[in-house]
């Protein structure tokens, strides 16, 4: 028997649902946010280096870093303000390719992302590597603006994308766990967005 006009107002799950983490609505622009001024770096002064503490491993020109392998990665990208956008496209080098044209393994389980602009995040090496994470060059193929972060931006796709620091110019390893500018300000040490880990006081 059918009865009409009844309804239990749920929808089926879909598959964009299940791309979407907790708390998150789907974006389709790009929005622009940054802890201050955007900077103006030209490539002709842009450098990326390399640190164990205080002290340089390797330093890239940026002629040196794009002949370097370049990777595409597709992925949908998760901002703490609650949007979410799928299916951004870069390219660009990966951690693992920096690493290993510096000729070093991970010396520690920390690292800290280093910005012009003095800005700073944390984020566990082991989300840098193995295929994680790179240092984009190219937005959609063509060069990452400078209010998206470029000439060069870190991609970190699999958490909050704070951590994904606009700007870059160095990965530093540390002995131990050292807090960025957010996270100094109260946003989560890690950054997952699927255990919405928000802000220091989310699990």
């Amino acid at each position: 028997m059918i009865t009409r006009g009844f309804s239990s107002g749920r929808k089926p799950p879909t598959d964009a649902d299940a791309r979407i983490p907790p708390g998150q609505y789907l974006e389709q622009g790009f929005p622009v946010l940054s802890a201050g001024p955007t900077p103006r770096v030209r490539t002709e002064d842009w450098s990326f280096t390399l640190k164990h503490g205080p002290r340089p491993i390797k330093t890239w020109n940026w002629t040196e870093f794009n002949a370097l392998p370049l990777a595409k990665m597709t992925r949908d990208i998760h901002c703490v303000t609650a949007w979410t956008k799928f299916d951004t496209a870069w390219q660009g080098v990966l951690v693992d390719d920096i690493l290993a044209d510096a000729g070093i393994e991970p010396p520690t389980a920390f690292t800290l992302a280093l910005s012009f602009d003095g800005y700073t995040t944390n984020v566990p090496t082991q989300d840098l590597t193995a295929g994680k994470a790179m240092v984009a060059l190219l937005y959609e193929g063509k060069p990452i603006t400078p209010d998206h972060g470029g000439p060069a931006r870190l991609l970190v796709p699999h958490l909050y994308f704070w951590k994904s620091a606009k700007w870059l110019n160095g990965l530093q390893f540390t002995e131990r766990d050292e807090p960025g500018f957010w996270e100094l300000r109260g946003y989560h040490i890690y950054g997952d967005p699927w255990r919405e880990q928000r802000y220091t006081s989310d699990p």
